[in-house]
């Protein structure tokens, strides 16, 4: 189930109810030497086509065993609730902070596979939206899928799949990128990327509601990685799913004493500062056996920290945060809050922001393809996926280029909010010339706001348009985003 439809069906039921070593990790092991999976997944891919938004193929084990006859499927030594998608019809998995939320008085709503929390009973979606702009918040994302890909071919093959500069980034830098479609160029899924150490480790986090796809197309990717490295050991890639681990996101404008307070060493807590937007550390806490990975940054626009946890300590590091900062500066928030502040910033929701048919330019996101990723498009040479289709898209036709025929732009409407759907109309002609694909009422603003495509020229600033809200035109206004705007930690020299 995806957000827009969780949050409607949990408002009825509310007014119903009113530098570190590397630790050790229990995983799902998938290499180019031995593909590993767990035995119960069951895989899904969108398959493209000339249209991209392919069909969904759902495939049991045993299909996936016939698909890849050097697939090797074998059962997890080791199981957790979140380790593989629920059957059809089955039960929702667990993050491990599943009791914590309960305990809480969370009210819990299916998204992605999981049960997972909307809001708690101390506070409601508006009032803990603010909470996090003026203190902090903790946020469970251990719906997340977190991968980790190392070996001598590791970076190389994240630039197969990706059109980052994957191989340049910096010792534990992060960068935002998607997972593409060969030939197309359509979004498989939205990524962080961040590389670990040296040149041959990387973590990656993928979203929860498109893991059976991922893990497909992630799986077919590296068999055809392996087989056309046969005899280069320096291709080399190992696959690690981290099934069952913590992620939490403390988010505002007091995260970072927050997380200062349950650091195991005062010289630790004084390196926080030196940990900039898009960093990432490997970090002792007083709460947590083993070293947990902090990266700088978030989804809500505010400066904040993802910590992934193993899944031993996942709950203890949570209660330390809330035990050491009190409710008077750290609240619990959940899906409700999270999507209000990600639209503020001006964050896409994959699923209804972005999808299988729509390419990084499209998306207002060509500033993922790195500038050293702009030039070759034969996969020989080390070009990204669809590039052939990307690298045109990124230069306008007025300058020469393909260009695109939409593009992603922010709306701030009149009257009532506008929801994903809504179409945007010409004024002046009544023509469709777009469509909402999120909105909400912004409680910062005080203002509705929406983001969606346009049709190429009429996504600039200031341009005014209409939206259809309850069968009725609305007065619009393309705006910039964010809406909001964003405070991450850069230094000395102010936010992003």
């Amino acid at each position: 189930m995806n957000l827009q439809r969780a949050l409607p069906q949990a408002r009825t039921a509310l007014r119903a109810s009113s530098s570190t070593p590397i630790p050790s990790r229990p995983v799902s092991r998938i290499s180019s030497a031995s593909l590993t999976t767990n035995a119960s997944l069951s895989l899904q891919r969108r398959t493209p086509t000339a249209t991209p938004a392919g069909s969904l193929i759902r495939n049991t084990a045993a299909a996936a065993a016939a698909r890849f006859p050097q697939l090797s499927l074998q059962s997890s030594s080791r199981q957790y609730a979140s380790s593989s998608s629920p059957p059809e019809g089955g039960p929702l998995k667990k993050t491990p902070l599943y009791d914590l939320h309960v305990a809480h008085g969370a009210k819990m709503v299916p998204f992605g596979g999981f049960a997972m929390p909307v809001q708690y009973a101390s506070q409601g979606v508006a009032a803990s939206h603010h909470f996090t702009r003026s203190h902090a918040s903790l946020f469970d994302v251990g719906h997340m899928v977190q991968h980790r890909f190392e070996g001598p071919g590791a970076a190389a093959f994240l630039q197969r799949v990706t059109p980052g500069s994957i191989a340049a980034l910096p010792r534990h830098g992060s960068t935002l990128s998607a997972l593409l479609w060969p030939g197309t160029g359509g979004i498989v899924d939205d990524t962080i990327v961040t590389k670990l150490g040296d040149d041959q480790s990387f973590y990656v986090v993928t979203n929860a509601a498109c893991r059976d796809k991922d893990l497909a197309y992630l799986g077919e990717e590296l068999q055809k990685w392996r087989e056309a490295s046969k005899g280069h050991s320096d291709r080399d890639v190992s696959w690690e799913v981290q099934d069952g681990w913590g992620l939490v996101a403390l988010q505002g404008p007091l995260a970072e004493a927050i997380l200062a307070e349950v650091v195991a060493s005062p010289e630790e807590a004084a390196r926080l500062r030196e940990l900039y937007f898009g960093q990432s550390r490997f970090v002792a806490l007083k709460a947590a056996a083993a070293p947990v990975l902090v990266s700088r940054g978030g989804y809500t626009g505010e400066d904040g920290f993802e910590i992934s946890i193993a899944p031993a300590d996942a709950v203890a590091v949570a209660e330390a945060l809330l035990s050491a900062a009190g409710p008077e500066r750290l609240q619990l928030a959940g899906l409700g809050a999270r999507d209000s502040l990600r639209l503020e910033a001006g964050m896409c929701l994959y699923g209804h922001d972005l999808d299988d048919t729509t390419t990084p330019a499209e998306a207002a996101l060509g500033w993922i393809v790195g500038r050293d990723r702009r030039h070759a498009t034969d996969p020989a040479e080390g070009a990204f996926h669809g590039a052939e289709v990307v690298l045109p898209q990124l230069t306008p036709r007025s300058k020469g280029g393909a260009g695109v025929e939409r593009r992603r732009a922010g709306l701030v409407v009149e009257g009532a909010p506008a929801r994903e759907g809504a179409e945007i109309l010409d004024p002046a002609t009544g023509d469709r010339i777009g469509v909402v694909t999120s909105g909400c009422p912004s409680p910062t603003l005080g203002k509705n706001i929406a983001m969606g495509y346009l049709r190429d020229g009429l996504h600039k600033a200031g341009t005014e348009v209409e939206v259809v809200v309850r069968g009725r035109p609305r007065k619009a206004v393309v705006t910039k985003m964010p809406f909001v705007p964003t405070k991450y930690w850069k230094g000395d020299s102010g936010s992003a």
